[in-house]
């Protein structure tokens, strides 16, 4: 089942036309992005982001949206590369490098981080994002 888990993170990408930004601030593009991923979110998810040792938490599907609004926020176009997804049993290991641009800047700003999904029954129950990949990785347990 767990290799399913990482198949469905890997099958949820936000941006297919590269930035991100579009992607969760227009209504449209969120309603249809939303409308075809919710099957795979629980009910009560929950999406925690640790910043400068401040944890903030979001709830539900709109809190996941909420979240990326308040990350996305300084940024005039965003893209995520997907370095690699681990299958951690009950949970899935993201490491990505983001890509960002800001408004009047001519060149991106890249950074890498990580996430740590969380399913129960099959749906995801949790996303936490860490910064630092090496926490992410400390979370589920693994040696980098």
């Amino acid at each position: 089942m767990s290799q399913e888990n990482v198949e469905i993170v890997l099958g949820l990408r936000l941006a297919h036309d590269g930035n991100l930004v579009r992607r969760v601030r227009e209504d449209e593009m969120w309603t249809g992005w939303r409308e075809s991923a919710a099957s795979a979110f629980h009910p009560n998810l929950t999406t925690t982001v640790r910043l400068f040792g401040v944890e903030r938490s979001y709830g539900g599907i709109e809190g996941f949206r909420s979240f990326w609004l308040d990350w996305l926020a300084p940024w005039e176009s965003y893209r995520i590369r997907i370095e690699r997804a681990t299958d951690c049993g009950d949970q899935t290991l993201v490491v990505v490098r983001d890509f960002g641009l800001r408004p009047g800047a001519s060149e991106e700003v890249a950074a890498s981080n990580a996430s740590v999904w969380t399913f129960d029954d099959g749906r995801i129950a949790r996303i936490d994002f860490y910064l630092d990949p090496a926490e992410a990785v400390k979370a589920v347990g693994l040696a980098e």
